[in-house]
């Protein structure tokens, strides 16, 4: 693969935010989703997507930069030779010493699991050296808010053209990335993995307040002065709510256990609905009865603000 800072358009001394913002920018013009008849997008996805994952790396992408890995996170020189100490060699931060007299078969015994690795012991040195797996792809799932919030699983189409059945974690997070082993590329060392990265998409009355769920619900001036049972959308439906009997604009109830599931498995959040009182246009009975009424009001409502 080529340098990864060459395939993603960034400088060497560029930072995480200015790789990401790279990477992000050149996955959406390069998706499969967005190229089904271009394969080259595809071949291109995947590299920007290998690349991305050395350099979002801190380790890999030190040593990288230090020549110890290649673009595609092979070592550059098999088990670390040059500039050892004599008669011996350096494999990461570890030190062998043959010895006098030593036999360093036993040692490339101890590290690969058998001479079998290795024709005619030392002296054939037919290393075998571990294959690169394949690229990640990365997906993008689109998630509703009421699927995320109840763990509905998702139905998610790969890049082979197959189908899975995603299972969400609770505690879901806009942004959250899952990773599904095997469905990348393929590769002499095996597939790579496909990254699913969730976008929870908003709502048009919920909100979403930690584990909780959030709703501003209109209610009318006699629900709200003479209390009533009124219907009240959740992310499972609608239930009936109380409201009690003078309540102002503001005031927030609770739903148990109808908002998001926590990541401790301890149940899930709650529902708090705000009460917003919603007076009628044009209702001259209304503006008749507050003109008769006011006179006799005479409390001061922001009295608590010093005004």
């Amino acid at each position: 693969m080529a340098d990864p800072y060459t395939t993603l358009g960034v400088a060497r001394d560029a930072g995480e935010a200015d790789i990401k913002k790279a990477y992000r920018k050149l996955a959406k013009e390069l998706h499969p989703d967005r190229n089904t008849d271009n394969p080259k997008a595809a071949e291109r996805f995947s590299q920007v997507t290998q690349a991305y994952d050395l350099l979002n790396d801190k380790d890999k992408r030190a040593r990288f930069d230090r020549g110890e890995i290649d673009a595609d996170g092979n070592p550059t020189a098999p088990f670390g030779f040059g500039g050892g100490a004599p008669g011996g060699f350096r494999h990461g931060e570890q030190s062998f010493d043959f010895g006098a007299g030593g036999d360093p078969s036993d040692l490339f015994e101890g590290l690969f699991g058998g001479r079998g690795g290795f024709a005619g012991g030392f002296g054939g040195f037919g290393r075998r050296q571990q294959q690169p797996k394949g690229s990640n792809v990365l997906y993008t799932l689109a998630v509703p808010f009421e699927d995320a919030a109840t763990l509905v699983p998702q139905r998610l189409r790969l890049a082979d053209g197959k189908t899975i059945d995603l299972k969400l974690p609770a505690n879901l997070e806009n942004g959250t990335q899952m990773r599904l082993a095997g469905r990348g590329q393929p590769g002499p060392g095996g597939a790579g993995d496909g990254i699913v990265k969730i976008e929870i998409q908003p709502h048009r009355f919920f909100t979403r307040d930690g584990d909780n769920v959030r709703l501003d619900l209109p209610v009318s001036l006699s629900e709200a002065v003479l209390g009533a049972s009124v219907r009240v959308p959740t992310v499972e439906g609608a239930v009936m709510l109380t409201v009690p009997k003078n309540s102002t604009s503001g005031k927030t109830l609770r739903l148990r256990g109808r908002g998001f599931h926590k990541a401790d498995g301890s149940g899930r959040g709650d529902q708090l609905v705000t009460l917003m009182v919603d007076l009628p246009v044009g209702d001259d009975a209304l503006v008749e009865f507050v003109q008769g009424w006011k006179d006799q009001d005479k409390r001061n409502p922001r009295g608590n603000l010093g005004v």
